[in-house]
């Protein structure tokens, strides 16, 4: 009887640790290496790449159940890179991330306290995806900068924050463009500013999720270190290069790929 249990019981994780809808071996290689990829790209424009993990997870088939969690490690990894080549490179300022987390950090945390339906989750993601792509599509712009006003910060740091923590983001898809569209930097400085949000706000939302039964799945740790490569590579691009316009349109096209699949399956 009790050999039954063990094996409904082994069984049932076998079909919940279920990751990838791929038959061989290739496939979670190509997996791995397009994580890499995307990590690269991302840090290319001062992002971590939640979002684009994400969307790679969905065009693969990985299970809801693992996509937060493991966007949210590897953001981690990317953003830390991200943040030492621009504060390497001179680009950060202080004065315009601290508003923006002190609010953002402990509404990420709730976010990520918050469990959500999968199909709640499909489309905040596609949405999220969408919004990222919108972003990159768009040709970069300098204007006069403006000083930033401390109490409109903290409010977007608190909105930005909560949906980050709720669907598995850094934020830094929300905070980048909100940054230059309301003139409080330059883009450079915005990528700079946007590395080290994207680093704490996904520990904050990590955390809150740690309050749930959370798995990670066997390959995040291979996916780990082809981010850490990707992205060291891309942060160090991004601190050095004059345009990464290529980049962000071949970007853009991945994150649309992506989130037409994951609202159609």
């Amino acid at each position: 009887m009790r050999g039954e249990f063990v094996s409904a019981h082994n069984a049932e994780k076998v079909a919940r640790t279920k990751l990838i809808s791929m038959p061989t071996d290739f496939a979670l290689v190509t997996f791995i290496v397009l994580l890499g990829i995307i990590a690269a790209l991302y840090a290319s424009v001062g992002h971590g790449g939640a979002s684009g993990y994400l969307a790679i997870m969905a065009l693969f088939g990985v299970s809801a159940a693992f996509m937060r969690p493991s966007a949210l490690v590897l953001n981690i990894m990317v953003a830390a890179l991200a943040t030492f080549a621009f504060v390497k490179a001179g680009h950060f300022r202080w004065r315009l991330l601290w508003p923006f987390i002190l609010t953002s950090i402990p509404f990420a945390y709730w976010g990520g306290t918050l469990a959500i339906q999968e199909s709640a989750f499909k489309i905040l993601v596609a949405a999220t995806l969408l919004l990222a792509a919108a972003r990159l599509f768009l040709p970069q712009r300098t204007s006069t900068i403006k000083p930033l006003v401390i109490v409109d910060a903290l409010a977007c740091g608190a909105t930005i924050g909560f949906l980050s923590g709720l669907v598995g983001v850094g934020g830094g898809i929300f905070l980048t463009p909100l940054l230059i569209l309301f003139a409080w930097a330059t883009p450079r400085e915005a990528a700079a500013v946007s590395a080290p949000f994207i680093f704490f706000n996904s520990i904050a939302a990590l955390g809150g999720l740690m309050n749930q039964s959370v798995e990670y799945p066997p390959w995040l740790w291979w996916a780990g270190a082809a981010v850490v490569i990707g992205g060291w590579f891309g942060a160090t691009y991004s601190a050095r290069a004059s345009s990464q316009s290529v980049l962000r349109i071949l970007l853009g096209c991945v994150l649309l790929i992506a989130a037409v699949k994951f609202v159609a399956v």
